[in-house]
């Protein structure tokens, strides 16, 4: 009795530890829904941007990877070997790791993050002649993007 009481509880335990995770469904949403009217490819987003620091937007991209699924913390590819650094504005919200690598829609707000010589240019701290700083013009510039709708599209 008892071994066929241990056979049936190892059949249990191995049927429920065998199931298959269920992929994620395409226009699964997670926060609100996107607005898809102005979408456009993430790899576009800074040349759309110009000279403004922030935008409301919504893109398509694929997640490289999600760094925090509390709080919805995630990298995009936006082309040429940039990423966009993004986060939820609701914390609340839990994104699984199994985005990385699938085509998804963001919409929200889009900022570009400054360096050193962007906020002392800014502020007027400059000093002309030999001490004038070199503005740094460096390609590793990063667009940030507070999301608000995410919806799975690929």
């Amino acid at each position: 009795m008892k071994t066929i009481m241990l056979f049936i509880s190892l059949l249990i335990v191995n049927a429920a530890t065998a199931q298959k995770q269920v992929p994620l469904p395409h226009g699964m949403i997670f926060g609100q829904k996107p607005d898809t009217v102005a979408l456009m490819p993430a790899s576009k987003l800074e040349a759309f941007m110009g000279k403004k620091t922030r935008i409301t937007t919504a893109i398509s991209g694929k997640v490289i990877k999600v760094t925090k699924e509390k709080g919805g913390w995630f990298e995009m590819d936006a082309g040429s070997k940039r990423v966009i650094t993004a986060h939820f504005a609701n914390a609340g919200i839990n994104l699984p790791t199994a985005l990385a690598g699938r085509t998804v829609i963001i919409s929200g707000i889009a900022a570009k993050q400054f360096i050193a010589d962007d906020l002392q240019h800014m502020a007027g701290d400059t000093v002309n002649g030999k001490k004038q700083h070199k503005t740094n013009t460096s390609s590793d510039r990063k667009v940030s993007f507070e999301v608000k709708g995410f919806m799975i599209d690929k």
